[in-house]
């Protein structure tokens, strides 16, 4: 996968421009996968499998590739123990702390307009 590299342009840090790193970056950590590991792992240490167990409905691949991603853009931390079978363990890096702030933000934002936007989703549909 090719990565910007990041140069100190402001335009990279600009979110509404198409070339963007910061828009590549948002994209990454912006999808309802993503934000539900994040929210997951919080300040625990998870394997694999009780990854999978916590975010309900996640395929194999999904996850995997969420993890990848989230290891790739320094959000998590992936370790691997040297044992049959081999025993993988994720947590979240500092930056990956910090972003979870913002996710369990987002959380309680969801909470407390639940009712409004389920109102506006009924009329909506009517």
């Amino acid at each position: 996968m090719a990565t910007k590299q990041f140069t100190g342009s402001s335009d990279e840090a600009d979110l509404r421009r198409a070339d963007s790193l910061a828009r590549e970056i948002f994209s990454d950590v912006a999808n309802k996968w993503a934000l539900l590991i994040i929210e997951v792992l919080g300040e625990r240490t998870l394997r694999f499998s009780e990854l999978r167990n916590e975010v309900e409905g996640i395929s194999h691949k999904m996850l995997t590739q969420n993890l990848r991603m989230l290891e790739r853009n320094g959000l998590a931390e992936r370790k691997v123990y040297p044992t049959v079978p081999p025993r993988v363990e994720y947590t979240l890096t500092e930056p990956g702390r910090a972003l979870r702030a913002m996710v369990d933000l987002i959380c309680d934002w969801t909470h407390q307009h639940f009712g409004h936007i389920e109102g506006a989703r009924r009329r909506f549909d009517a």
